[in-house]
């Protein structure tokens, strides 16, 4: 492997932090970074991308073009990303050219949900249960040891829910995974839980932590329906989570922003879902919520900058805009709060077309680590 090139000086304002991915993460990264004075350039295959509006420059180029890549990481002061699935040759190529973080490590583990799971419990930190199924006879070993029902889910891709079915029987769990041609995949346990929540943090260069309060979850049809923050977790819950993040974050030697999203027991014991490794839509209430939003926080971390203070000011509730719900968007306008509409060309049933946050008083004191 190339040697990877390191950021040996603070990018300045001015400067241009190269984005991978031009969806609404890649726009507010984008609009964050103009806050600071740093320029943006986006890089993606869909020349629809809303990310492309609002930034600096773009290139609308496959990922697998060698040459186009590359001429994108040489425009740049340091390259990050803005989904999970950017394929790792791409990061392996951009690495001997220009700093770009989080960096393979990170997507090593998150892209294979068996080595993600596996690296969470070498840690010793929780997870459901869970075991690797390919064939048949896996699904039925599977399904015996695990003792009751759960979810089947494909190692790689798959997202909101996509690549992921619930299994009550063996014949189930055989008939889920021939659905899935035998790909590669995870069989979890189905977990009993209370709530979901998240917790979102930052690490800097310098191997700083900065974690935000954690939001309490909800979903529709495995989509995030509604952030709110504070949430049911307690104050020892709070610091947990914000630990576990923090150890996720030093193990990786990761550099920007991660989330890690939680099932909450019934008996208060958080277990690890997934881990995300770049800005999280259950963060987006800190855009209004705190002075320097996961957005801002990324941009510092990967730029080479101090990290901003994650202190909240204002409880928050964040809402999505799915699907056809973004053609009442004057709705949402005459509501008090802030609307963030993604610039997307076409709505499809469960497509994240905006979000929607509204405040209120502090109604205790936010947590500070």
């Amino acid at each position: 492997m190339s040697e990877v090139k390191r950021l040996t000086a603070p990018v300045p304002p001015g400067g241009t932090i190269g984005i991978l991915g031009g969806g609404q993460l890649g726009r507010m990264l984008s609009l964050a970074a103009a806050r600071l004075g740093i320029k943006t350039h986006i890089y993606c295959h869909d020349d629809k991308a809303p990310a492309f509006q609002v930034a600096d420059r773009h290139t609308c180029g496959e990922f697998d073009d060698r040459k186009s890549v590359e001429a994108f990481a040489e425009s740049c002061d340091a390259v990050t990303f803005e989904f999970e699935n950017v394929p790792a040759a791409t990061i392996e190529l951009i690495a001997p050219l220009r700093p770009v973080n989080p960096g393979a490590k990170a997507l090593r583990f998150t892209q294979d949900r068996l080595e993600e799971k596996t690296f969470i419990q070498s840690l010793g930190l929780n997870t459901a249960p869970f075991f690797s199924v390919a064939s048949d006879a896996d699904a039925r070993r599977s399904f015996a040891a695990l003792g009751g029902p759960g979810v089947l889910k494909t190692r790689r891709l798959g997202y909101d829910g996509k690549g992921q079915i619930k299994v009550k029987t063996v014949d189930d769990t055989v008939a889920a995974i021939t659905s899935f041609r035998h790909a590669p995949s995870v069989l979890e346990a189905f977990v009993d839980f209370a709530f979901e929540a998240s917790i979102i943090a930052a690490r800097g260069q310098d191997g700083s932590i900065a974690a935000y309060d954690p939001p309490e979850n909800s979903h529709e049809n495995h989509i995030l329906r509604r952030s709110v923050v504070p949430g049911r977790l307690s104050d020892g819950q709070v610091q947990e989570a914000k630990t576990i993040a923090g150890k996720i974050a030093g193990a990786l030697d990761y550099v920007g922003v991660l989330a890690v999203e939680l099932f909450v027991g019934r008996d208060g014991t958080l277990l690890i879902n997934e881990i995300a490794p770049r800005v999280h839509n259950s963060g987006h209430w800190t855009l209004e919520a705190c002075a320097v939003s996961q957005f801002e926080q990324h941009i510092r971390a990967i730029a080479g900058w101090p990290l901003g203070d994650p202190v909240r000011h204002a409880d928050a509730a964040m809402e999505n805009i799915l699907g056809d719900e973004a053609a009442d968007w004057r709705r949402f306008a005459n509501r008090h709060g802030a609307l963030h509409l993604y610039g997307k060309s076409e709505i499809r049933p469960g497509r994240k077309m905006g979000h929607f946050t509204t405040l209120a008083p502090l109604t205790k004191s936010p947590s500070r680590s």
